[in-house]
């Protein structure tokens, strides 16, 4: 079917007073001004004055989490351990007797008192059942006693106290992610998805694997059909290149855990943390455990990655791809397109391996609006000059590092416009980016992460992906405002996804 949309403002490079696209299928065949279009569309939609724009990608997803959040118990506004608490009961007195209480968003570092609720206290607050409540950073968690089984308490980041990080966390995890229902994983994946069609993104990739999320949990996730965003999926597992093909991911990367997290003092530095004193989190992988999955993935044909946030991760992850590299060949590193999620503490070096072997930096703006600045969480955990070093965006777009923008939803929420902002708003203002950057980041830079680079532009004969804002003004004028547009209508490849209408 070809449909006509005019009447709005389009957001193209082939023609800057474009007010009209036609499509065709999945394809646009013509975009410029109404009083140019061609006739003969099946059907016509009036814009009203409308900003088209590609539709966004958020490049870091967890949808089966993010739709139990939006559903669910949600945390984030919690101050303290009593707002814990009295959320938890009041959630769990609407449970079966025999239900887990899953919970997540919770964040002491925000606290006037950082005291977190004991496992006993979670006993009384769940009337008795298992509680498992991640932290923001869904690399710690409290938990109820029902929860520390012996084998939890054999791992390593074990705590009698139910603050579990490392092994010890992705043990209860999976315990307690295991009393979900094929049916609730459905329903909670299809509330994430629609909710992110709602904010005008057209494709999420998909991170799962060991210690995230199961293989079913995973394929269901690849399974939602045509009417939904694209999912494109990441398995994170160590040496699994053919599995990851198996199981229909586009690649064996997302969250192949090179290290933890910030927040959960997991992540992995050179230096110790500065609230922590002798402790340098922790390290999931060796150079020869990345050079190995590397050469693996390029055998097989499919994109590796790895997340890694601090810098001694970092510095492991690079040191696998100079191995790879001496194996492969530097030409065929740079083919694969592989790419590093978060990427928050690299330095000049760092940044120049990454153009040197043609790494993708899926990275997370809102990390920085959140826990950055001389004050923020990351202050407290590294000192202010670490945290105003971290998450350089500016230094990595500036050499011409692919920048590929997402959420790590439900760490945090999905929010493609506010994104961008915290880009452009960086807290160190060396590392703030322009709003075109911004904005290509959070579109074509997340099809380009995925190795599919005919989306993301509005052009003739491109991909019919994109999004009708209410809003009649440009681009960077919704960038430079506080307020984001809502989205009247989401398109993928032709297909509305979404539509107020």
């Amino acid at each position: 079917m070809k449909t006509l949309y005019r009447g709005g403002r389009v957001h193209t490079p082939a023609d800057p007073s474009a007010t009209a696209l036609l499509t065709d299928g999945d394809r646009i065949t013509w975009v410029g001004p109404d009083a140019d279009a061609p006739t003969g569309a099946d059907r016509t939609v009036e814009l009203g004055g409308a900003l088209v724009t590609p539709a966004f990608v958020d490049a870091h997803v967890h949808t089966t989490a993010t739709g139990l959040t939006l559903q669910g118990l949600d945390l984030a506004a919690a101050r303290g351990a009593r707002d814990v608490l009295d959320a938890v009961a009041a959630h769990a007195a609407g449970l079966p007797a025999d239900a887990v209480v899953i919970g997540h968003g919770w964040d002491e570092s925000a606290w006037a008192d950082p005291a977190t609720p004991s496992a006993a206290e979670l006993d009384r607050a769940g009337g008795g059942r298992a509680v498992y409540l991640s932290r923001t950073c869904v690399h710690a968690a409290l938990v109820s006693t029902a929860l520390l089984t012996a084998e939890a308490k054999a791992a390593p980041g074990y705590d009698d106290g139910g603050w579990l990080r490392r092994d010890a966390h992705h043990v209860v995890r999976e315990a307690a992610y295991a009393s979900i229902t094929a049916a609730q994983v459905h329903a909670a994946q299809r509330a994430a998805l629609r909710h992110a069609a709602a904010l005008g993104i057209a494709c999420v990739h998909e991170c799962g694997g060991p210690g995230t999320s199961g293989e079913a949990d995973f394929t269901a996730a690849l399974g939602h059909g045509p009417d939904h965003p694209l999912v494109i999926g990441l398995w994170g597992e160590a040496g699994a290149a053919a599995k990851a093909r198996e199981l229909g991911a586009a690649g064996a990367a997302g969250d192949l855990y090179a290290d933890g997290a910030l927040g959960a003092r997991t992540a992995h530095l050179g230096d110790a943390y500065r609230d922590e004193p002798g402790s340098c989190g922790h390290g999931y992988l060796t150079a020869r455990q990345v050079t190995d999955h590397l050469v693996g993935c390029a055998r097989h044909g499919v994109q590796g990655g790895f997340h890694a946030i601090g810098d001694h991760a970092i510095g492991t992850v690079l040191q696998g791809f100079a191995g790879a590299a001496e194996i492969v060949g530097v030409d065929a590193i740079r083919d694969g397109r592989h790419r590093v999620e978060h990427a928050e503490l690299l330095d000049k070096a760092a940044i120049a391996r990454f153009v040197e072997y043609g790494i993708v930096a899926s990275v997370q703006p809102a990390f920085d609006r959140l826990w950055g600045g001389e004050h923020g969480m990351y202050a407290t955990r590294l000192g202010p000059a670490r945290a105003l070093a971290a998450n350089p965006f500016a230094a990595l777009a500036g050499v011409g590092v692919t920048l590929a923008f997402g959420s790590d939803s439900p760490v945090t929420p999905l929010d493609p416009w506010g994104s961008c902002r915290a880009a452009m708003r960086h807290h160190n203002p060396a590392q703030r980016i322009g709003g075109k950057a911004a904005f290509a980041a959070h579109t074509r830079g997340g099809w380009r992460a995925a190795r599919l680079d005919d989306e993301g532009v509005l052009n003739p004969g491109g991909s019919a992906t994109f999004t009708v804002w209410d809003t009649t003004g440009p681009v960077a004028a919704v960038l430079d405002g506080d307020d984001s547009p809502a989205a009247r209508r989401t398109v993928l490849r032709g297909r509305t996804i979404h539509t107020t209408t």
